[in-house]
């Protein structure tokens, strides 16, 4: 086996690394990871356990967490929103 020859094996060898572990690189951010790489590892020798591992992949979401902001107050009588400092609506004028 010449060297150009044990080159394109060694290329072949990992690209097809690469998209065996294609559902594993997709979700490194997400929070389902370690289910999805384990599905990946071990049952994505089989055609269904891959694209169950992608499918798996593609639709999980990261979540994002909401942190409450101290915008301002809503107004009794109006609805409207003033700053949070305001003793007064800016809208009506009614005490908030």
């Amino acid at each position: 086996m010449s060297w150009c020859e044990r080159g394109e094996n060694m290329t072949f060898l990992f690209l097809s690394a690469i998209f065996y572990f294609l559902p594993t690189i997709l979700a490194r951010h997400k929070e389902d990871f370690l289910g999805i790489f384990l599905v990946n590892l071990l049952a994505g020798w089989t055609v269904i356990g891959w694209f169950i591992a992608l499918i798996w992949a593609c639709s999980a979401e990261n979540y994002v967490r909401m942190v409450p902001v101290n915008a301002g107050r809503f107004c009794s009588q109006c609805g409207a929103l003033s700053t949070s400092g305001a003793h007064f609506c800016s809208m009506c004028g009614k005490m908030v």
